[in-house]
């Protein structure tokens, strides 16, 4: 019988509350679909009759999309950081802004200026959204290793962003209504070199200075498997004698018949009016027996040890030796 695949429940987040900046994102956001609906309600009542029904309708458009984004910026919050919530909130907020200026802007004399400042819209949106990608990931790096140098070109970078940023949303929002020169569009230049500079530097002083993050272990202890439940998921299945689950209460609902455990024999039974015969026994108690004491012969006396030989004596040193002979006469 196959085992039916064990699904582990996910345990129940706490919701999470929403910070009081996150809060304050929301009202403005709020604000400014209020303040936007109000300029589009003057322009109507003070511009031309020229497509008014085709602009208010596409202002209606542009209030719902805006409406939409700030609900799941709201869903999205609480799972950001706090200045990354109110930054994707202020992008939309300047969206919205440029979106009405493109819808009641007094066309000129083109056949596709409609078309046109889509384009443009679009990429307003566009620019908007990587800069908030590269202050998303240009920040972690520069908190990565902090020091007064790196808050520096941290604060410089981000300053060269946004000044880049708004000179190419406000080129793209009025671009035929007032005359760019030269000395212009040598300033974006120098400001993309600025923050380019700046967003390279701050990965090269990290990867040299910043301190090493130990090495993983090589072998994680694995989680032990969780029990497995009934299908409501939350009452366990019984066990076995033997102690693994019963797979066949999964699928019957009951716990299976398990074999009895064997029992110590029962005593036997006794009839009424039965009784077992019992063994008196005196109140001195019987003497202890006495064993007797083994005899054993005695061990046999050891041989007695075989004389040596005579050892001759020794012969005596003489008492005084005899005179020398008298020397020869010549």
């Amino acid at each position: 019988m196959s085992q039916p695949e064990i699904v582990p429940q996910p345990p129940l987040a706490e919701k999470k509350n929403m910070s009081l900046l996150i809060r304050g994102a929301l009202w403005i956001a709020i604000g400014a679909l209020i303040a936007a609906a109000l300029v589009c309600v003057v322009w109507v009542l003070i511009g031309d009759q020229d497509g008014l029904i085709g602009r208010a309708f596409l202002t209606i458009l542009l209030l719902a999309a805006f409406a939409g984004i700030a609900i799941l910026e709201a869903g999205l919050a609480p799972n950001r950081p706090d200045w990354l919530a109110l930054s994707s909130m202020v992008t939309w907020i300047f969206a919205l802004l440029v979106g009405a200026v493109k819808i009641w802007l007094p066309e000129d004399d083109q056949y596709f200026a409609g078309a046109e400042r889509f384009f443009q819209l679009l990429l307003v949106v566009g620019i908007l959204q990587l800069a908030l990608l590269h202050v998303r990931l240009f920040t972690p790096a520069a908190q990565r290793h902090v020091t007064s140098f790196t808050r520096i070109i941290y604060i410089a970078t981000i300053v060269f962003l946004g000044a880049l940023a708004a000179m190419l949303i406000f080129f793209l929002t009025f671009p035929n209504t007032f005359e760019y020169g030269e000395l212009y569009w040598r300033i974006v230049v120098a400001l993309t070199i600025l923050a380019a500079v700046g967003t390279t530097l701050i990965p090269l002083l990290n990867a040299l200075f910043a301190p090493r993050k130990p090495a993983p272990a090589a072998q994680g202890i694995a989680a032990a498997p969780a029990w497995p439940t009934y299908a409501d998921g939350a009452t366990p299945l019984p066990a076995l004698i033997d102690g693994s689950p019963d797979w066949n209460a999964y699928y019957t609902g009951h716990p299976s018949a398990q074999p009895a455990q064997q029992s110590l024999p029962a005593a036997p039974e006794q009839y009424p009016g039965q009784q077992y015969p019992t063994q008196h026994y005196p109140n001195q108690q019987p003497p202890a027996p006495q064993f007797p004491v083994a005899q054993f012969p005695p061990a046999p006396a050891p041989e007695p040890y075989a004389q040596a030989p005579d050892v001759p004596p020794v012969p005596q040193a003489p008492e005084a030796y005899p005179p020398a002979p008298p020397r020869p006469q010549q």
